[in-house]
């Protein structure tokens, strides 16, 4: 068996940038365990696979090397880039809505052509849970850091918009630059928490531009650190705005420049502080490879 697959870097206008995920068409006959053998082979952050749908436009399933996920940001903008790129799904004349179907539900995919070409798609992330609070005692020294990195009076907390992620945030960009895995202490966190991956965040932009900065941690076999997380970005959004740390509901989040990767995103609250509707996130998307994958 072989399907087409093609490579996209998502929240880039620009190829060899921001976070690359590897989108594999017409998937429907690959069992989960081969989606995952694949994903491990890729060795992508994230690897999509398209399927067919019954109650949305087009449905995908993304899966780490490590294990499946029932909602990302990078492989949402990649897979919906992918199939307008491919004429899978109709190319709107100004702007678009489409229904994606995840393993965590059916979300809505904004898309707007004012740059034909370079389409910005924009995923519309459910209302935000915040979960359990963490002492920051017990969380920076995962990432070597000592507990006065940390934003004074702003909690270390799990936030989710479908994947739960540990939000903490840093006094500077310094601090941030500092942060550095310590794994085993970092499994011991993860083992006692409620989250999947942390995101660590300053309140300020890396360019003049921005308005936050982050970075983004894993441990093998996935990858060590994203270049840019949309679906930590969106749980961030809401965590921001919950705690009354930024003033307007819409900013540009920026992510991967210490990697040589930047990318950012276009980000919405929707809703007041006390009753977040949804979160906007989104950006642009460009195609690095295209070719086959040859299933036994």
């Amino acid at each position: 068996m072989q399907l087409s697959m093609v490579q996209v870097d998502a929240f880039t206008q620009r190829p060899l940038q921001g976070n690359p995920c590897a989108v594999v068409f017409d998937a429907e006959g690959l069992s989960p365990e081969t989606m995952q053998r694949i994903a491990r082979e890729i060795n992508l952050s994230e690897t999509a696979f398209v399927l067919p749908a019954n109650d949305a436009d087009f449905r995908a399933r993304y899966f780490t090397p490590a294990e499946e996920i029932p909602f990302a940001g990078h492989p949402t903008v990649a897979t919906t880039f992918a199939m307008l790129d491919s004429n899978r799904l109709p190319v709107p004349e100004t702007s678009g809505v489409f229904t994606l179907r995840l393993e965590a539900g059916v979300i809505e995919i904004q898309v707007t052509t004012d740059q034909p070409e370079n389409p910005r798609i924009t995923m519309v992330q459910p209302a935000p849970e915040f979960l359990r609070t963490y002492d920051p005692a017990d969380v920076l020294p995962a990432f070597g850091l000592e507990v006065e990195a940390g934003l004074p009076q702003a909690p270390v907390m799990t936030v989710s918009t479908g994947t739960p992620m540990l939000m903490i945030p840093l006094r500077d960009l310094d601090s941030l630059k500092k942060a550095a895995l310590d794994i085993e202490k970092y499994r011991r966190l993860k083992e006692a928490g409620d989250f999947f991956s942390p995101h660590l965040f300053v309140l300020r932009g890396i360019t003049s531009e921005g308005t936050t900065f982050a970075r983004h941690f894993g441990v093998p076999p996935d990858t060590p650190e994203d270049p840019f997380t949309g679906s930590a970005t969106g749980c961030m959004a809401a965590y921001l705005w919950r705690h009354g740390l930024i003033e307007e509901p819409r900013f540009l989040a920026q992510q991967g420049h210490w990697m040589e990767r930047p990318g950012e995103a276009f980000v919405e609250i929707l809703g007041s502080r006390d009753a977040i509707e949804g979160i906007k996130v989104g950006g642009y998307a460009a195609k690095v490879m295209d070719g086959k994958i040859y299933i036994p």
